[in-house]
């Protein structure tokens, strides 16, 4: 058995753990985009404790996921094999039911994976599963039920926000999320990595945080040979997961991949109208459900700028991964060895790079709150741009404060520590000036870079910067 450690999930675990001890049933609904690391981290736990143990397949029809869940009792018990396939879901779960009761375990994990997939059209197996939990395994104390998904929609739509029988029947939830820059560099140091955190951000910048892509990063080669190999070869698998990501998550992935690939032009982010009109989809409840399912699956994210109401909402892509797909790789002519080192420092790199920093800093703003001396104090996080300055003044990241300062952050990606020319010095003066004009704010300002390498201290920088943080603050 592996007995390496887990990396990171450290709060997931302790739920798991507490969930496994209890002195009642529970039921879990996990969910996380696909490759985001649901069923390794159950079966890390759990794989030598399970009663019973299925896996949902993929594009199967209903009989044919019957069958599936037949032949995972028989494996586990010949005496089943010579019964027949059950006719609907309710006989399923009953055998299910048979066989457990067999068991002398005193803690019984069922561990039902790709949930979402079994619910094929027409064939009952929600309610079959809410008969097992409502009419059986809710009565008893020794049962673990763990319903595991990629199909982040449906696992909140269908089990979590349950509006039928299995409505507020869900114990606990465990929503999976992309590692944290910490976790991806100790990942990365697992693996026997020795790069450096500016290359780990670079790396990151381009495959985010998700375990299975990082786990097919070869250490013993540089990250701009890794990024050349997974994106721009001919085999790459980075250069295919694209489509089969939506598609894995949503049915009519299309649509999701419109609004993505609309957002992906606009790094600022774009309002709802404009939205609509970039994507080509109707207004609409259904719109609607779309992007909370993006939402849902940290796609996107919905912000309020700054002192505006909330019609005013913009919507941002925040997938590293599908952002650098749609700016490098789709409709690229750029292939082979070296691909990715010939389009480093052009124009396009350089606006990518600006936006991907920014939101890995949005990502980790609890890390950056720490290192500011204000983790403990009620912030609300947006971003400005100008209405009324000729200039467009814009400010990456906003941080307004309880305690009556805002931090208005510039956020400086760079392989130098970065300087404050003269000029740039009175650019900043503007935009705060400007920013206190418009919004009417009588907060202090404080001025806070987040750079890669910090600043380099000059007259310009004295007596106009009130924080600067490096890069390491987003892994500490």
């Amino acid at each position: 058995m592996d007995t390496s450690p887990i990396i990171g999930r450290k709060a997931e675990i302790e739920t798991l753990k507490k969930l496994y001890k209890s002195n009642k049933s529970e039921f879990v609904a996990i969910y996380g985009r696909r490759r985001i690391g649901k069923t390794f981290l159950v079966k890390k736990l759990f794989a030598d404790k399970y009663t019973f143990q299925v896996t949902g397949l993929s594009n199967a029809d209903f009989s044919q996921q019957l069958a599936n869940f037949y032949m995972a009792i028989t494996r586990l018990d010949q005496n089943y094999s010579g019964q027949e396939v059950p006719q609907n879901w309710l006989e399923a779960f009953d055998m299910l039911i048979g066989y457990i009761q067999k068991s002398r375990q005193s803690r019984k994990i069922i561990f039902i994976d790709e949930l979402p997939w079994m619910d094929t059209p027409r064939s009952d197996f929600l309610s079959a599963l809410e008969h097992f939990w409502n009419g059986w395994a809710s009565h008893r104390n020794d049962i673990l039920l763990i319903g595991c998904g990629s199909a982040a929609s449906w696992m909140i739509n269908e089990i979590i926000n349950n509006h039928g029988g299995l409505h507020n029947r869900v114990t606990a939830r465990i929503h999976l999320h992309p590692f944290t820059l910490n976790e991806a560099e100790a990942f990365l140091q697992s693996k026997g990595g020795v790069y450096t955190r500016y290359e780990i951000i670079q790396l990151y910048m381009a495959i985010g945080g998700i375990p299975f892509y990082l786990e097919n990063v070869d250490t013993a080669k540089s990250v701009e040979q890794n990024i050349d190999l997974m994106f721009f070869s001919q085999n790459g698998f980075l250069r295919s997961e694209y489509f089969n990501l939506y598609r894995s998550l949503f049915k009519k992935y299309e649509r999701h991949m419109a609004i993505i690939e609309a957002l992906a032009e606009r790094s600022r982010g774009l309002s709802r109208k404009e939205l609509i009109k970039l994507s080509g989809l109707s207004d609409g409840g259904t719109f609607s459900n779309i992007l909370e399912e993006l939402e849902q699956c940290g796609f996107i994210k919905r912000y309020l700028p700054f002192g505006k109401k909330l019609k005013d909402s913009l919507y941002q892509l925040t997938d590293p991964y599908s952002l650098f797909y749609l700016k490098f790789v789709k409709d690229s002519k750029a292939d082979g060895q070296g691909a990715w080192l010939t389009q480093m420092d052009n124009p396009k790199w350089k606006a990518w790079s600006g936006y991907a920093y920014e939101y890995l800093c949005r990502y980790h703003i609890g890390n950056i709150k720490k290192h500011l001396g204000i983790g403990a104090v009620y912030t609300e996080v947006s971003a400005w741009r100008s209405t009324q300055s000729e200039h467009g003044a814009q400010i990456d990241l906003i941080i307004d404060r309880r305690d009556r300062v805002i931090n208005l952050c510039e956020i400086k990606f760079s392989v130098d520590p970065y300087v404050i020319s003269k000029s740039y010095a009175e650019k900043l003066r503007h935009k705060l000036s400007t920013f206190r004009m418009e919004t009417g704010t009588t907060k202090t300002l404080f001025l806070t870079f987040i750079t890669t390498f910090g600043l380099r201290e000059n007259k310009h920088f004295i007596g106009l910067v009130q924080n600067s943080l490096t890069m390491d603050a987003l892994f500490d």
